[in-house]
């Protein structure tokens, strides 16, 4: 083994999606102790998300000792895998193909994966249902998952939803054959998994691991808070032209990538027709909400989608009457007076149920 493979136990890794997972990154990394600072790597996916000029932002911050881009593909990109996707309509020859798309998609992805993961002592990956999971697992590279958003796995965990219908049979050749893959733990070469709060999850998997999220927040300090500033807020004249408007009667609305862009248009108009009697309207794009909210809905203040809405709880001086969103969890908020998740029977209304009430399907398929 030559000696740029060897694993260096002190060094960390990190495999971003979104600009949550570098928000949630950064706070564990300014949480260690001064002497384990600086020696970490920094990954950004750019499958998910256009993270635009972040890296320039991260790299200047002096936090990471590298910030690397990741050409990460998904399984579409590759037409001899889509080819194994296909219902065979038969149980024992759909398991098959995963086999084989399992293995075939780990190869695949291999000439983009821009490090070589064997060389770090600690590798987090958000979202590890993400290609690179099955990559690490079918390389045998074992990793540390983190969820998704702040309680992903509160509404629904997405393990079960995707695997509805013998369960056990594919958490056996997932966790101990490494034979197909699942996520949010449920593979073989996932150490554990972080979660936000653990008592909001209706699975007790041993591997789930609490990292509180407000404990993160509460341990940086002034300089730590400057440096999270300057990498997430680029207009802060703009920022603090919303500070002298936001005089506590703010109703601000988070958005969802959610149904098609004009269907997703009609809902944010009609969640602005509830509220806006209440109060002045503010809006929170999410990072990967493509619609044009800044020329759409230009009679309201839009936020830089790129802004993780946490970074709120930086200033003392942000206070909203409301925070309204469809799905987002809304737990760590504490600059709102009231916060409303409007949830599975608002969305009926634009949608297929089936399409968005995953956690009763779960529910059904486990009481059998």
């Amino acid at each position: 083994m030559s000696s740029s493979s060897v694993k260096n136990l002190d060094k960390r890794i990190y495999v971003c999606h979104t600009y949550y997972h570098v928000f949630v990154t950064i706070l564990k990394e300014l949480n260690l102790p001064c002497e384990k600072q600086g020696n970490a790597t920094l990954v950004l996916s750019k499958m998910s998300n256009d993270f635009e000029d972040l890296k320039t932002r991260v790299e200047k911050s002096g936090i990471f000792e590298s910030v690397i881009e990741f050409d990460e593909k998904r399984d579409t990109f590759f037409p001899e895998l889509m080819e194994l996707k296909k219902d065979r309509g038969n149980v024992l020859k759909n398991m098959y193909c995963r086999i084989l798309y399992t293995k075939a998609y780990a190869k695949l992805e291999a000439p983009y994966v821009p490090v070589d993961f064997r060389q770090y002592g600690d590798i987090y990956v958000f979202c590890d249902g993400d290609p690179i999971g099955r990559y690490l697992n079918q390389n045998r590279i074992r990793y540390h998952a983190v969820e998704d958003g702040l309680d992903t796995l509160k509404p629904c965990v997405q393990a079960h939803y995707d695997n509805r219908g013998f369960f056990r049979l594919k958490k056996f050749m997932s966790m101990q054959l490494n034979l197909i893959f699942m996520c949010d733990g449920y593979s073989k070469y996932c150490i554990d998994m972080e979660v936000n709060d653990k008592s909001v999850i209706d699975d007790d998997f041993y591997k789930y691991k609490e990292v509180r999220r407000q404990a993160l927040m509460d341990g940086l300090s002034e300089t730590d808070r400057e440096k999270l500033i300057s990498i997430f807020i680029r207009d802060m004249d703009g920022f603090n032209a919303f500070l002298s408007k936001c005089a506590g009667d703010g109703i601000l609305l988070l958005t969802e990538p959610l149904c098609t862009l004009d269907i997703r248009e009609r809902i944010f108009r009609d969640i602005i027709d509830m509220y806006k009697g209440d109060g002045t309207i503010f809006i929170k794009p999410h990072p990967r909400d493509e619609l044009d909210y800044a020329s759409k809905f230009s009679d309201y203040w839009v936020f830089d989608r790129t802004v993780p809405m946490e970074m709120f709880k930086l200033f003392k001086d942000v206070r909203f009457r409301k925070v309204v969103g469809v799905y987002t969890q809304l737990g760590m908020i504490d600059f709102a007076d009231e916060k409303i998740m409007l949830g599975d029977d608002f969305m009926d209304k634009y949608e297929d149920p089936d399409v968005h009430r995953k956690a009763e399907k779960v529910k059904a398929e486990f009481k059998k």
